[in-house]
């Protein structure tokens, strides 16, 4: 009868020792020899009429060798389970010698693995952690701002003949030239458009009266102001933090000149953008937009609430973990059936162990507060996710389509990919996880302007990369 022993070999890192006797495998393996010998096709033989000893001969070492095998492993799981060791990953066999397994001798074998073992751990109170919860202020610039945006998007465009208001939209060609103005090889060109009023206001006489195929010779700093000049940057591809990119010459040569007639505003247009919700006047509209601004930043808010008490989770849980068996394990993780890879270099395995262990830190969080709580995501959660999404992708295009039969005939097609299920049940269980932890904290509401919050959140964000 197989027995198992273990004995601690460093900071929960245990060795488990497991002896096998002959009568754990044997029959077993026995049993295996007769079924092979009827499956056999052999040439020269009638099927199942081979003879036992050349079945052994030719098939027995590996048959032999995959019962002792199957034999241990299965005497490590019932261990495991029996005596609910919760271990990270799986057993990792020390040195053994496989030669030693002998079909014509059969004996009693020993062997050996070690096991990384999951800590215990308190998880911090997130009652009595400093939360800020942000309160954006939605002013009416933010509100005009934004219906001055709807009427542009969805209002006409009209080609004229020669630049002469600063809500003139102009078509232009950005093309890299030398200081005589002429094309530079392999210089950049691209293709933009953008409103006369995005230029230096000192610089846009400069453009008006212009007419299409006419030009401007120009350094980019001259040009336009700081908000705008990072933008045409970014698209030229150019480094905003070069001195030098201010400085290169650039010809804009205009390609079509258009203006925007805005969309008026009135029941028509109300109606358009907001079907069947009773906005009849432009102080509904206000205050329409006012509360679609205001559930933004609300949800901005919160997102950054979720952030701080990732932060506090993460940072004061404190968790003790077997170093050594991990840095053993990630070392075999370059190599599987399909491939045979070389296994991890010492050095690359102290390079990627950091982000390892907080990913693993996080894992067992999330673990422990999914089983203390009882989060559970249900198959309808994520249909409703699947439709979600899809109506999602949809647009206004999914208002009218909710109810079609190939909508769920698509949600049942998607409940049968296993990578997008174990997505959607990992994306619901994160949201679970952190809705759980927006109950726990007491947050001080502190108010802040739009562009404040934006900016603290930039400055996370750079400090995190």
């Amino acid at each position: 009868m197989a027995t198992i022993t273990k004995e601690n070999i460093g900071l929960l890192h245990e060795k488990l020792t497991v002896k096998l006797e002959k009568t754990d495998y044997l029959p077993s393996f026995e049993k295996a020899l007769k079924d092979y010998s009827k499956r056999a096709n052999i040439p020269g033989f009638r099927k199942g009429m081979v003879p036992a000893g050349l079945i052994k001969k030719m098939y027995g070492p590996s048959l032999f060798t995959d019962e002792v095998l199957r034999s241990v492993d299965r005497e490590l799981v019932s261990y495991l389970q029996n005596d609910k060791l919760d271990i990270f990953a799986q057993p990792l066999p020390l040195e053994t010698d496989i030669r030693q397994l002998d079909v014509n001798n059969p004996a009693d074998y020993t062997f050996h693995f070690e096991v990384g073992m999951k800590p215990e751990f308190q998880l911090p109170d997130l009652g009595a952690a400093k939360i800020t919860e942000y309160k954006v202020e939605v002013t009416d610039e933010m509100i005009n701002n934004e219906i001055t945006r709807l009427q542009n998007r969805y209002g006409n465009m009209q080609d004229v003949g020669s630049v002469t208001t600063e809500e003139n939209v102009l078509n232009v060609i950005f093309s890299e030239v030398d200081d005589n103005g002429h094309d530079l090889q392999n210089g950049i060109k691209k293709d933009n458009s953008l409103l006369l009023k995005y230029f230096k206001e000192s610089f846009r006489s400069n453009l008006v009266g212009k007419v299409t195929n006419d030009y401007v010779l120009v350094q980019l700093g001259d040009a336009f102001d700081e908000k705008e000049l990072d933008v045409i940057l970014s698209d030229l591809g150019l480094d905003k933090n070069d001195p030098q990119s201010l400085t290169r010459r650039f010809k804009i040569q205009i390609t079509k000149i258009g203006l925007l007639e805005k969309k008026q505003l009135n029941e028509e247009f109300f109606n358009q953008l907001y079907p069947g919700q009773d906005v009849k006047t432009e102080a509904d509209f206000r205050n329409k937009i006012k509360e679609e601004i205001e559930a933004y930043w609300k949800s901005q808010a919160r997102n950054q609430i979720h952030d701080q008490a990732f932060h506090q989770l993460v940072d004061n849980t404190e968790i003790k973990f077997p170093v050594e068996f991990l840095k053993k394990w990630l070392k075999t993780q370059n190599t599987s059936a399909e491939k045979q890879e070389e296994p991890k270099s010492d050095e690359q395995v102290e390079q990627e162990f950091p982000t390892f262990l907080n990913q693993l830190k996080w894992t067992l969080i999330t673990d422990k507060i999914v089983q203390d709580n009882a989060i559970e995501v249900q198959p309808e959660e994520i249909r409703s996710f699947a439709k979600q999404q899809l109506l999602g992708y949809m647009g206004n295009m999914g208002t009218n389509a909710e109810d079609q039969p190939w909508v769920n005939d698509y949600i049942e097609k998607m409940m049968k990919d296993r990578k997008y299920m174990e997505d959607a049940y990992n994306r619901i269980q994160t949201q679970k996880i952190f809705e759980w932890a927006e109950k726990q904290v007491k947050p001080a509401v502190k108010e802040i302007t739009a562009d404040e919050f934006t900016k603290m959140v930039e400055a996370h964000q750079h400090h995190h990369h």
